[in-house]
């Protein structure tokens, strides 16, 4: 799949992006350091392997990356709650406009990227485990013409429906050394 190319115009020429012109327009916010990173071919090929080949989210095939520039990682350990939350929320819009660009749809379903820590007063919301420390959870995708692999749930539904239909090996008269 050809690499997507965004730009603040792109952005903002979304549906929902325009709601986070306040992030874009927010010279605090390291926004164009999120649009760099999200422009990278090989950050686009992860997002989409992490759906087919792990089955998690897009952005957990690049949020630790994410996690560690220095910018981002400043911007959200500050204790601003509304402006963190936004930011986080812009960055999943635009994961969203990357997939859909790249021939994915919603699901309707969100992947877990963290447990987060008890909230404590003038710190900023962040996991004590899983696979991110700032974002929570996130979207997960399906390609529009159909994902060329079954998910385990689905394998394990068919498994267990096939083998409730088969007789025991005790029904065939076949005994067991035991």
């Amino acid at each position: 799949m050809a690499k997507v190319r965004m730009t603040r115009k792109h952005f903002l020429d979304d549906r929902q992006g325009k709601t986070f012109a306040d992030v874009l327009n927010d010279a605090n916010q390291p926004f164009d350091v999120v649009l760099e990173f999200f422009n990278d071919p090989d950050r686009q090929r992860r997002m989409e392997e992490s759906e087919l080949h792990h089955d998690r989210s897009p952005l957990a095939g690049v949020v630790r990356e994410l996690e560690s520039l220095p910018a981002v990682d400043k911007f959200l350990g500050d204790a601003h709650i509304r402006r963190n939350t936004r930011f986080r929320q812009a960055i999943g819009v635009l994961v969203r406009i990357i997939m859909e660009r790249r021939g994915w749809q919603k699901t309707g379903r969100k992947g877990s990227l963290g447990v987060r820590a008890s909230r404590e007063e003038n710190t900023a919301a962040h996991n004590t485990g899983g696979l991110a420390f700032w974002f929570l959870r996130s979207e997960r995708y399906e390609r529009t013409e159909g994902m060329p692999f079954r998910s385990v749930r689905e394998r394990g539904q068919d498994f267990a429906s096939a083998a409730a239909q088969q007789p025991r090996k005790r029904d065939r008269g076949i005994r067991s050394k035991t």
